[in-house]
Formats: structure tokens, C-alpha cells, sequence
């Protein structure tokens, strides 16, 4: 026997690792998700309960699923929607009512299924990343309103809300139809990057959330793994690794951000570096390739570089052109200047930002004013470029980009 708090450890495991698994399995069983989270949470409260005084069954997993459609026709009853429940499904439970709980099973693996139908257009783009989150990760829900900065009884409304709206616009739990299969796997992939993004550097000012990286890199090889001939789940993931690899270096020992230029490379994650790495080249060698696969190339290129100074820059400008053939957009175009400015010189980096319409969402958008600071700073124009950094100051959000920012500044103006 384990004590209790050896068991809510194991079960937190199994939450983690198999969440996803289990969940997909039950759905796919009883075709209504709301029914079997509910019914699957009631078997953890069960797990809890039982496993301290019984034991821990030799198949957890199993466990889970054959209490949690106990659970299921528990509800239906209760409820008195058995009359509107699909007479199959009630049958079905019935039957496997008496099944034992501590026997090997195998689960059927319904989680691609499950990342299109949480993915799905009928919802809001953040329902989306919770519902993801939830369904396939097992967060919790406090753990989801953190990551968006949301209370707790607001997320879980949102969740509510998203459970039922896909119920009642009678949304399938299948794989889409191939028409539609491109434009939902687009919807799958940028979720995942949402949550990394998120993670990588938060929304709240925090330079890293290391729990959604992790669990956004964790996705992206489920859906690779899934998806095995899909070019840009492969480009996302290694981009997502590689950006991922140079965690350790992005802060100084005094917490201050360092630039790519000044971090340490010895610090960089190598063994995510290999891995990224080759994930691009078989990314790239599969056809034309898609944003994602563009964006690691990038990144591959910095990450392989000896130092900042040997960077292949105009190879990086070369593929920032490509990606914006891909992506026409103006944060495209801030990065290509940015490489532009080592490859040729910052007046040629600048010229490339002064061809772009500065509207109202882009005057807003901060790493336009730093990189036109540091490029105007490096061309000697000191009174511009002190300009363009206290816009960009007063657009930070995380305190070490503010601080990182004020000392170029400081330095800037100083006798």
C-alpha cells in the first residue's frame, strides 16, 4: 500500500503522461466530451479515494477508463438523459458495466481526433488553446487561468462554454474531411505556437513560462508522431527545440536579458540543437517549405553559428525573403532588417524599415522602435536613436526587456 500523498503523486503522473490517452479513448466511446472529462475526473476523485486502502491496480490506465464509464452511465442516470442519450451508448455501458478494473487493456490512441475536435473554427482561438490544454495536456484549470492571467471561475466558464458549444453544434469527434484537412491542420499548428509563445516569453512579463514551452514542445511531438509525413508539424516542433535551446543563456547571472549577441553559447542546449536540427532538414527536404520550416531554418542558422560575428547573415536575409513571400507581413520585415543590418550595414537595414507603412498597430508594436534605436545608434545618430528607445521603453511589458533597453539608453546619452 502507498501512503496518500504517494498516491496523488502517481496520479498527477498519470495525469500528465496518459490525460490525453485516456480522454481521447472515452471520447471516442461515448462521442460527448463533456460527459467523459466529467466521468474521468470522477475517476481520479475515485483513484484518490480507493488506491491508499486498496492498492495500486497493475494497470492504471485501464483503471482509469473502466471506472470512468462506471462513471459515464452513473451520470446518464442521474441526469434522467438516458432517454436522450443514444440507446447504443447506454447499452453499450451497461455492458461493460462489470468489467474488472485491474486488467491489461488496450487503448486505442484517439488523440489526433482530439487535438482537431478542441482545434476546431466553431471556437474562439483562446477556447481553442484552453480546451487544448485541458484535453490533451490535463492543466488544470487554475493552471490554464494562470497561463492567461485569467481567475480561476472565469477560465472554467470559458472551458464550459466551449464544451458546450461543441455540443451543440453537433461537432464530430473524427478527423476532418480531406478538403478541410489543410486548413484545420493550420488551426492545430498555430495553437501549439500560441502556447509556446506564450511560454517563451509571457504575456504577463515573464521571460519564460517553462511549463507551457515544455508542454507545447510535448504537443508538437504528439501531433509529429501523429502526423508523420506532415512537413510543418516537423517545422514547428524543431522551431519550438531551437528556440527553446538557448533558455539557459537568455538571462545574465544577475537576471538581466542578454542579447543574442552577448549570450554565452556553451550554455546553449546542444542535444535540442541536434535535434532541431535534423527535424529541419527532413522538414525541408519533404517540398516547398511552409513558415514554420522557414523560421527553423533561421533559427538553425543562429544556433549552428560558432559566434554572432560568423553567422551566416545573408543566408538568414535570404530566407526572411522567402518567409515573407509566405507570411507578407511587417514583423517579417522588422526581423529581415534587423539581419540586413549585419550583412550590409545598418543604413541598409534601415532603409528596409523606413519602406514599411507605420499604421497604428505597428507604432504600437515595441521591437519596431528598439530595432530602429539600435540600428539609428549604430549609424551615430544618437538623438534619434534615443528617441526610438524611449518609445520602445514605454511599449515593454517584461521588466528585464525594459531594464535591458534603459542601459543601451543610459549608455547611449551618457557623457
Amino acid at each position: 500500500m502507498l501512503p496518500p500523498v504517494e498516491v496523488r503523486a502517481l496520479v498527477t503522473r498519470l495525469i500528465r503522461e496518459d490525460w490525453g490517452r485516456i480522454l481521447s479513448s472515452l471520447v471516442s466511446s461515448t462521442g460527448d466530451y463533456g460527459l467523459a472529462e466529467d466521468s474521468l475526473q470522477d475517476a481520479v476523485v475515485s483513484a484518490l479515494e480507493q488506491w491508499p486502502r486498496k492498492g495500486v491496480p497493475r494497470h492504471p490506465d485501464a483503471w482509469m477508463i473502466t471506472v470512468a464509464r462506471r462513471k459515464a452511465l452513473d451520470r446518464i442516470r442521474r441526469s434522467q438523459t438516458a432517454l436522450r442519450k443514444s440507446s447504443d451508448l447506454t447499452l453499450w455501458l451497461e455492458q461493460h458495466r462489470n468489467d474488472p478494473e485491474d486488467r491489461a487493456m488496450m487503448i486505442p490512441d484517439h488523440r489526433l481526433e482530439m487535438i482537431y475536435t478542441c482545434c476546431h473554427p466553431a471556437l474562439e482561438e483562446k477556447s481553442r488553446v484552453a480546451l487544448t490544454l485541458r484535453a490533451l495536456g490535463g492543466l488544470t484549470t487554475a493552471e490554464i487561468a494562470g497561463a492567461f492571467l485569467d481567475k480561476t471561475e472565469t477560465m472554467a466558464a470559458r472551458l464550459t462554454r466551449a464544451k458546450k458549444k461543441l455540443r451543440a453544434a453537433g461537432i464530430a469527434f473524427k478527423l476532418p474531411e480531406p478538403e478541410d484537412l489543410h486548413d484545420r491542420t493550420d488551426a492545430v499548428l498555430r495553437v501549439i505556437y500560441l502556447i509556446f509563445t506564450e511560454g517563451h516569453w509571457s504575456s504577463d512579463g515573464q521571460m519564460s513560462r517553462t511549463d507551457l514551452v515544455n508542454e507545447a514542445i510535448r504537443l508538437g511531438r504528439i501531433l509529429t508522431g501523429l502526423l508523420p509525413d506532415h512537413a510543418e508539424a516537423k517545422g514547428l516542433l524543431a522551431l519550438m527545440l531551437l528556440g527553446d535551446s538557448r533558455r539557459l543563456a537568455r538571462k545574465g547571472d544577475d537576471g538581466a536579458f542578454l542579447p543574442l549577441e552577448a549570450q554565452n553559447r556553451a550554455r546553449w542546449d546542444r542535444a535540442k540543437i541536434r535535434e532541431g536540427g535534423a527535424l529541419v532538414e527532413t522538414a525541408l527536404s519533404m517540398g516547398p517549405a511552409g513558415p514554420y520550416a522557414i523560421q527553423a531554418a533561421i533559427s538553425a542558422l543562429h544556433a549552428n553559428a560558432a559566434s554572432f560575428t560568423a553567422t551566416d547573415w545573408p543566408q538568414i536575409v535570404a530566407l526572411y525573403e522567402v518567409l515573407a513571400q509566405r507570411q507578407p507581413n511587417p514583423i517579417v520585415r522588422i526581423n529581415q532588417a534587423a539581419a540586413l543590418s549585419y550583412a550590409k550595414g545598418p543604413q541598409a537595414g534601415l532603409s528596409l524599415l523606413d519602406t514599411l507603412c507605420v499604421d497604428d498597430k505597428l507604432n504600437g508594436y515595441q521591437p519596431y522602435h528598439a530595432c530602429r534605436a539600435d540600428l539609428l545608434a549604430r549609424l551615430g545618430r544618437r538623438q534619434d536613436a534615443a528617441a526610438s528607445y524611449r518609445t520602445a521603453i514605454s511599449l515593454a511589458v517584461a521588466p528585464e526587456d525594459k531594464a535591458f533597453l534603459s542601459n543601451r539608453l543610459r549608455a547611449l546619452t551618457a557623457p
